[in-house]
């Protein structure tokens, strides 16, 4: 796929990632004129699946309180012919959990920096 110009090519760009083993996303987002395309996942292994398939070199982590829960929300991103992409997992999380947000999640250090 050279560029994301229809929204059957940003549809096929999902179909092929589900074709390839990956979890179809449980939302999916796409704005007029497919300059936007948005999955939302379940859980982090989706997550680090979909990422990775995508090649997504830009990760955010946002947390935030949603009415007395506290959610985190993780993003990743990447511009595809001038189509940006996002895949992002909302996880609700408590006051124990806090703790780990100061800590670098193993998984996503490289090899070499272990």
């Amino acid at each position: 796929m050279t560029e994301l110009a229809t929204r059957a090519q940003a549809f096929g760009l999902i179909a092929e990632g589900v074709a390839a083993g990956l979890s179809a996303p449980w939302r999916l987002y796409l704005a007029r004129g497919c300059r936007y395309l948005s999955l939302s996942v379940g859980d982090r292994a989706e997550w680090n699946a979909w990422r990775t398939h995508l090649g997504c070199p830009e990760l955010s982590v946002r947390v935030y309180d949603a009415g007395g829960e506290i959610r985190r929300s993780s993003v990743a991103e990447v511009v595809l012919d001038g189509c940006r992409i996002s895949v992002e997992l909302v996880e609700e999380i408590s006051t124990d959990d806090l703790d780990r947000l100061l800590v670098v999640d193993p998984t996503t250090i490289e090899p070499e920096d272990r």
